[in-house]
């Protein structure tokens, strides 16, 4: 998409190119993404549920005051509405954006409530957010299905 702005210069033309394809490549990228995060989040829970000793501090080290238990099954369950957010995204549709903006900025600071837990994964998770937020944010306004 090519558009021609004089900014007022009265005559002065500056020409800005956008490539489409690129923008629609960050949109696949953070759709995958954020799909890969779900399934982080959802064996992430999985491992509370069934392995809590994996984690280095116990419940009670936690942020928010909760059991591993129930920290596990919000983690199942907040990994299937990433992956569902992922691939309302991926079907293109400016809903599909603006949940995943919301899903991903909450998962960021659902895991710094992790962090104490387990503070690898949870920075892994938190920079792999961060980059699908930036996709997310980036140029969509010049991508059109």
């Amino acid at each position: 998409m090519a558009y021609a702005d004089t900014g007022g210069q009265g005559g002065a033309m500056s020409t800005e190119t956008r490539n489409p394809d690129a923008v629609a490549g960050w949109v696949l990228f953070a759709g995958l993404m954020m799909l890969v995060i779900g399934i982080f989040n959802v064996v992430q829970g999985l491992v509370a549920l069934f392995k809590d000793e994996v984690y280095a501090v116990g419940a009670s080290g936690l942020i928010v005051t909760t059991d591993f238990t129930t920290w596990g099954w919000i983690l199942i369950i907040w990994g299937i509405v990433m992956a569902l957010s992922a691939l309302s995204l991926m079907s293109g549709s400016e809903y599909g954006r603006w949940f995943g903006i919301v899903v991903v900025s909450i998962n960021m600071i659902g895991q710094f409530a992790w962090f104490p837990a387990y503070p690898l994964w949870s920075l892994v998770v938190i920079g792999l957010s961060a980059g699908v937020l930036w996709a997310l944010t980036v140029g969509w306004s010049s991508l059109r299905y």
